[in-house]
């Protein structure tokens, strides 16, 4: 046999190929990043939201507005100011019915929110609601409240 054809017949070493793990362990960790950030959707901004025994489940809302104790507002994870905020949704309303949910922290100031919902309530929207999380009871594991 001539020496092509033994190397025909001869195994190659098995090879360990790296690149396709790290592709998977990098959408591993996007993945997983992405479900751990607690946001409400369309505000982009993580918020401890108050608790409520009754919250209801809300259709697709249009606009989100995002209130951090701190007193800034944010839709879609960016900051706006009062008057990019009534233009914004002036110009949702000039669309059609707008729907805005107003996703408070549990700390901020409730004069911070009604400022917020007077400006909404200034272009005209009448349909606001609050974002609520549902309120563990003492079934649930949490602490009962003295």
């Amino acid at each position: 046999m001539s020496t092509r054809a033994t190397r025909y017949f001869e195994a190659d070493r098995a090879r360990i190929e790296v690149i396709p793990m790290i592709d998977i362990m990098m959408f591993l960790l996007v993945f997983f990043i992405m479900i751990s950030v607690d946001t409400i959707a369309g505000s982009g901004v993580a918020l401890d939201l108050p608790s409520s025994k009754t919250p209801q489940a809300l259709k697709d809302t249009q606009i989100t507005i995002g209130v951090q104790k701190d007193g800034g507002t944010f839709i879609q994870g960016k900051p706006v100011k009062p008057e990019e905020l009534s233009a914004r949704l002036k110009a949702a309303k000039a669309k059609g019915k707008v729907d805005v949910v107003i996703a408070g922290d549990k700390e901020v100031a409730l004069q911070k929110l009604l400022q917020v919902m007077d400006l909404v309530r200034a272009e005209g929207i009448s349909s606001v609601g609050i974002a609520a999380s549902r309120a563990q009871t003492a079934g649930d594991g949490a602490k009962p409240a003295k």
